[in-house]
């Protein structure tokens, strides 16, 4: 990776990246809590609700594949601005239109914003550090705090889950005036865009930059890698709210309130996570994490049987213990993701990695729709402990891949 030109005065912009990425942390992973909701509150079928995953994924995959190599020419601070707005203006509507397809039309924008987001805040990182060590930190930063903007969305919509019918949609207007908010940040932080941009180069060869990265089987690895870990994150976090309910009894609020305890341990995990990276290194600490995320798995599944519905008025301390313990798995999960990403984009020229980093949008957002989705069906063909139990198979799959990638690293 190249350092560059400017890294003074990067304190603003680097604000502006967070508050942002924040913000659609808590959009994107609402999907768990909204798919419960749309279920009890506006009548949707599960299998309809199911399917919102895809709103969301599908949208980031597509706009990633079509721009994302375009984002330099077009301006990462420009595109994030679009992104921002576009939200802002879709949270404003919802409470008015209170319908499914808005929901569903949300979540597309939420997607399209969040392609923009990821591969320009992704791009930003090596423009505002000045080293390798600068940018683990900092894409572990980013994502720690990405994370604590999910657990704030979980604590949001568990509140609004109280209120009665679809009062819940009173929480979209506090989220379009943070998306005001980050707009407001990013405009009046400046930021230097030269050393990304290719002066040389054609808008076909623009279109054309994710094509010769995939000709090399170490990004083809790394691309599995990434796939593999968001299905088997987002097949946990999108319906562990559904598995409190359904395997665990427990009523819907104390099931999304629950839910926040991944987010929680995740956004924790990343934020660690640097300091003991830097010690073991990567390789070591996502294998030992993936051991651990099996283990956790296995010891719940015994845990789930033969549980009874919450008496009236129970609160969260008489929950079962299985409602506590699947959830750490996101302190488990925390540090893979940040780490395979930083060490991949490292190891490319600056000016390749909008295009590595729509690549990694396209084939996560891929992982995520097929994550939630089977595991959804596996919900609806068999019970949610199976479902969850049924995801050692990806985990196993992800060790297998990781330790390849490690392989194609040292050699490349």
């Amino acid at each position: 990776m190249t350092t560059p030109i400017k890294t003074v005065g990067t304190l603003p912009i680097k604000a502006a990246i967070t508050l942002t990425y924040m913000l659609f942390g808590a959009l994107l992973n609402s999907v768990g809590a909204v798919n419960l909701l749309v279920v009890e509150t506006l009548g949707v079928p599960r299998e309809q609700a199911a399917l919102l995953d895809a709103w969301k994924d599908m949208p980031i995959a597509i706009t990633s594949f079509l721009v994302a190599s375009l984002l330099p020419r077009l301006g990462l601070k420009r595109s994030m601005l679009l992104a921002l707005a576009a939200i802002g203006a879709a949270c404003l509507a919802m409470p008015s239109l209170q319908a499914f397809w808005a929901i569903k039309l949300l979540f597309a924008t939420v997607g399209a914003g969040f392609a923009l987001v990821k591969v320009s805040a992704y791009s930003m990182i090596g423009l505002v550090t000045r080293d390798r060590a600068g940018h683990a930190r900092f894409t572990n930063l980013l994502e720690g705090l990405f994370m604590v903007g999910v657990l704030g969305g979980f604590l949001l919509f568990s509140q609004a889950s109280h209120s009665p019918g679809t009062g819940w949609l009173g929480v979209y207007p506090w989220l379009a005036g943070l998306a005001a908010a980050a707009f407001v940040l990013l405009l009046l932080s400046p930021l230097d865009e030269g050393p990304i941009q290719s002066p040389g180069t054609t808008l076909r060869e623009d279109l054309l930059a994710m094509a010769p990265l995939l000709r090399l089987g170490l990004v083809v690895v790394f691309l599995l890698s990434a796939f593999l870990y968001v299905l088997i994150e987002q097949g946990l976090s999108t319906w562990l709210p559904s598995f409190n309910q359904q395997v665990l009894h427990l009523p819907t609020a104390m099931s999304v309130g629950l839910a926040v305890i991944m987010p929680a341990t995740t956004a924790l995990g990343r934020l660690a996570s640097a300091a003991v990276i830097g010690r073991l290194g990567w390789f070591a600490v996502v294998m030992t994490c993936l051991v651990g995320i099996a283990g956790l798995i296995l010891a719940t599944l015994p845990l789930t049987r033969g549980l009874a519905p919450l008496p009236a008025g129970a609160g969260w301390l008489n929950a079962p213990p299985a409602a506590y313990l699947l959830p750490l798995t996101g302190l488990l999960l925390a540090p893979i993701y940040p780490a395979i990403n930083s060490a991949m984009l490292s190891a490319l020229p600056q000016r390749q990695h909008a295009a590595m980093t729509g690549l990694i949008v396209v084939f996560s957002a891929l992982g995520g729709t097929l994550g939630s989705f089977i595991t959804g069906r596996l919900f609806a063909a068999f019970d949610g402990a199976t479902a969850f139990g049924l995801l050692l198979i990806p985990t196993a799959a992800l060790a297998v891949a990781l330790t390849r990638l490690r392989a194609r690293l040292s050699h490349a």
